[in-house]
């Protein structure tokens, strides 16, 4: 378990960010069955076949298990560079990758190999050759190209979605409004320190006003802690909304109003904005609006403005439709 002290200058420099780099290797994770697919299920099974055959053509994908999603701290830090904020491009984040220098990754790598069985020589042999860095850097390159940059649209829209909330929930409210529902794991104490229910034992770490980094991810299944001085102090942890699912064609709500206008209902669990719903349904933001519009008509839904944009969440008649409960 950790403890996490925090004082009121750590909201002000608390912030959220997503990361196509990382994303990519909680991807990797899920595609080969080392996380739970859960929601993404149809879609692990969909990229599963292409997936081996890139793993032929670059085996680092296959070595990468040695090094990443372990528990503990038997993970190297140089393959996920910290973030730097909500847009930056995954070959932004690629290239910082490329920049380490090739003695510290070998620290890194050495350090966590110490902490697991042995690896086969041929695994050893890649995680410690001269051109390491280069070689991870192809293989996560060839994974974001080849499969995830195709659905990369709709998982950042669910992404974005759950940091536009939980941020203003955040600034306008303070932690326990931004913790609340984030995990089972997670939980605010009023007199000043966040728990996080992970790992054996206790340990209590200060952010000291430098605040806390927070991760969204659509594939991870409970929350991940860095609080090493690698890192900034940063929490990783489910997405809202990444499970929600399209209503059966047959479903009552579907026929009552339509299957994209039940869609949208459903989705609306957690707010977001006509560009979030356009990329999640794959609509252009036209059709997306003349949806919203008619179901904001209709008294489901209800818009509010925030800076420029306007974020759509469900009115009490409209959560009444979808439980069933009107």
């Amino acid at each position: 378990m950790f403890r996490i002290e925090v004082t009121p200058q750590d909201i002000v420099a608390s912030r959220f960010a997503i990361s196509p780099l990382i994303e990519t290797m909680h991807a990797q994770w899920v595609i080969e069955g080392r996380t739970a697919a859960g929601a993404h299920r149809r879609w692990a099974d969909k990229w599963r076949e292409p997936y081996k055959k890139l793993v032929g053509r670059h085996p680092a994908l296959r070595a990468l298990a040695a090094i990443t999603g372990n528990k503990g701290s038997d993970n190297v830090d140089f393959i996920a560079p910290p973030p730097a904020g909500m847009s930056v491009p995954f070959e932004t984040e690629l290239a910082a990758m490329r920049t380490t220098p090739v003695g510290q990754a070998h620290a890194e790598i050495a350090t966590a190999l110490a902490g697991r069985p042995p690896v086969p020589e041929w695994t050893r042999a890649l995680l410690l050759g001269p051109d390491v860095v280069q070689v991870l850097a192809d293989a996560y390159e060839a994974l974001w190209t080849e499969i995830l940059s195709k659905d990369w649209p709709r998982f950042q829209a669910i992404l974005e979605r759950d940091v536009v909330q939980r941020a203003g929930r955040l600034a306008a409210y303070g932690w326990a409004a931004a913790l609340d529902d984030l995990s089972e794991q997670v939980r605010w104490h009023g007199d000043g320190y966040i728990e996080v229910r992970m790992g054996k034992g206790e340990e209590r770490h200060r952010l000291g006003g430098k605040g806390l980094l927070f991760l969204p991810s659509v594939f991870v299944p409970g929350v991940g802690a860095y609080l090493e001085d690698a890192w900034p102090y940063a929490l990783t942890y489910p997405a809202r909304g990444t499970g929600a699912e399209p209503p059966a064609t047959a479903t009552g709500l579907a026929v009552l109003i339509g299957r994209t206008r039940a869609r949208i209902l459903i989705e609306l669990a957690v707010p977001a904005t006509t560009t979030h719903l356009a990329a999640l349904l794959g609509h252009s933001l036209g059709t997306t609006g003349g949806h919203l519009a008619a179901l904001r008509g209709t008294g489901l839904i209800a818009g509010t403005r925030t800076g420029r944009t306007v974020l759509y969440a469900r009115t009490p008649l409209g959560d009444a439709l979808v439980s069933g409960t009107l």
